[in-house]
C-alpha cells in the first residue's frame, strides 16, 4: 500500500492539492502533464520522493477538482501556479515539472526566481529549440486523438510513454494508478484539453529558449532517450544553455521514464535536491 494513496485532498483558494512526506525544509512541488491530474502521478514515484522531502501535488486552475478555467498560455498557467504557492504561504520551493508541467516550471523559475530554489525539468522542453526534430506523423495522430477527446486506452498510453521493450513496466505503472483513478475517474474536461494543447503549441513555437541563460536556480534536465512526445534532443540542448545544470538521459526509457524507474529517478531527484 502506498502512502500517497492514503493522503486526503485539501483545498486552498480554489486549488485542490495533497501533501505527503516529513514536515520541514523546502517543499518539492510537482507540476503535471497534458490531461494530468493529482491522481495521475505514479504513487511509487511520489512515495520515493517523500522518503525525505515534503511533496506537494496540485491541480492547477480549471483542472479536475480545482476552480477556474484552464489558461490558454504556459505563462498564464505559471501565474496560476504562483497563486497556488502563495495561497499555501510558501516563500520558496523546489519545482519538478513533467512534460507540460516542465514548461510551467521553467516559466515560474524565470519570472519568479525568488520562489524557486532548485528546478527539475522532466520529459520537457524550453520551447523554441533550434533544429528540434518534428513529431513523426504516427505520434501526431495519437496525440491528436487524445486532444480531440478520445479516452486513451492502455495500449495508446504505452505507445506514447514507453518504448516497446518497457511495456511491462508501463503496465505496472498504470496498475499503480488504479487505486486513485478507479475511484475518482479524474480527468481534464475536453474543452480544457484543447486549451492546454493550444498553450503547448505556442510554447513549442516560442517558449523560453532565448531566456534560458537567465535561469539562476540549479537545474536538472532529465528524459528518456526514446521519448516520442518531447525529444531528448531538447533536454540535452536545454542543459547546454543553463550554466548550473546537469542532464540525465535514460537509454531504455521514453516520456514516462520517471514512472518506469520511480525509485531510481526518485533517488536522483533527492540527491540533486540535497
Amino acid at each position: 500500500m502506498f502512502q500517497s494513496d492514503q493522503v486526503e485532498t485539501q483545498y486552498a483558494d480554489g486549488f485542490a492539492y495533497r501533501v505527503l512526506g516529513p514536515e520541514g525544509g523546502v517543499p518539492l512541488v510537482l507540476l503535471n502533464r497534458l490531461r494530468g491530474t493529482i491522481d495521475h502521478w505514479d504513487p511509487a514515484f511520489l512515495d520515493d520522493l517523500a522518503k525525505e522531502r515534503r511533496v506537494v501535488v496540485f491541480d492547477n486552475e480549471g483542472v479536475n477538482a480545482s476552480e477556474g478555467r484552464i489558461p490558454d498560455s504556459v505563462e498564464a498557467m505559471a501565474a496560476g501556479a504562483v497563486r497556488f504557492l502563495r495561497a499555501l504561504g510558501l516563500g520558496q520551493v523546489d519545482l519538478l515539472g513533467w512534460s507540460m508541467g516542465g514548461f510551467v516550471a521553467q516559466s515560474v523559475a524565470l519570472d519568479h526566481p525568488e520562489l524557486v530554489r532548485k528546478l527539475i525539468v522532466a520529459g520537457s522542453s524550453p520551447g523554441g529549440v533550434p533544429d528540434s526534430p518534428a513529431f513523426p506523423d504516427e505520434i501526431t495522430a495519437k496525440v491528436g486523438a487524445a486532444v480531440s477527446g478520445e479516452r486513451n486506452g492502455d495500449e495508446d498510453f504505452l505507445f506514447l510513454f514507453f518504448p516497446e521493450a518497457a511495456w511491462d513496466l508501463g503496465r505496472a505503472s498504470l496498475r499503480r494508478l488504479d487505486a486513485r483513478l478507479s475511484a475518482s475517474g479524474a480527468d481534464v474536461p475536453l474543452e480544457g484539453v484543447g486549451t492546454q494543447w493550444a498553450a503547448i503549441q505556442k510554447w513549442v513555437a516560442g517558449g523560453a529558449w532565448s531566456r534560458l541563460p537567465e535561469l539562476r536556480a540549479p537545474a536538472l534536465y532529465a528524459n528518456g532517450a526514446h521519448d516520442v512526445m518531447v525529444t531528448s534532443y531538447d533536454t540535452y540542448a536545454a542543459g547546454t544553455r543553463v550554466a548550473d545544470s546537469r542532464v540525465v538521459l535514460y537509454g531504455d526509457a521514453g516520456h514516462a521514464f520517471l514512472f518506469q524507474h520511480p525509485e531510481e529517478f526518485g533517488g536522483v531527484v533527492r540527491d540533486f535536491l540535497r
